[in-house]
């Protein structure tokens, strides 16, 4: 079996003078960078958690993984199969459950893809290759939740 290894640097920024001397002592931002990126990724927890709305969180990042895997795989098994995709665009979600205790897990995402292909006849088959994506992604072959697809394919013609 091939293995993959993947890297990243997360650096705590939120240090507001007290490090952590107290719950709202400190901010949650953070940067995410990897060797070889062009961008940093600002990141902070969800604003229910003292995050900061203006940047990304854990939670919004998995469900982007989840989404960009599946759409991945979706467009290379179209051009495996034929199947000419034009535009694809997905407005996933996600929800998560908190525990009494704080703690807490997601309990599904939801993609909800809008392809357009190039021929009518091409939709039959873009449609059944969703579910060919979703077996192959490995992002979603790693999560232990419900991971629904709702797809709307249009064709130019």
């Amino acid at each position: 079996m091939k293995q993959h290894r993947y890297s990243v640097n997360m650096e705590w920024t939120g240090n507001l003078g007290k490090g952590t001397a107290g719950y709202s002592e400190f901010s949650r931002a953070h940067k995410i960078s990897a060797s070889h990126k062009l961008h940093d990724i600002l990141g902070s927890s969800d604003p229910a958690f003292r995050g900061e709305p203006s940047c990304y969180n854990p939670e919004e990042l998995l469900v982007s993984s989840i989404s960009s895997c599946h759409m991945l795989w979706y467009l290379h098994l179209c051009a495996v199969n034929k199947i000419i995709v034009i535009n694809y665009t997905d407005s996933a979600t996600g929800v998560m459950e908190e525990d009494i205790n704080g703690s807490g897990k997601f309990k599904e995402v939801s993609l909800y893809p809008l392809v357009k292909v190039e021929k009518r006849e091409m939709i039959q088959k873009a449609y059944e290759l969703h579910e060919e994506a979703n077996k192959m992604c490995f992002i979603a072959n790693s999560c232990n939740f419900q991971i629904t697809h709702h797809p709307e394919i249009d064709s130019l013609d």
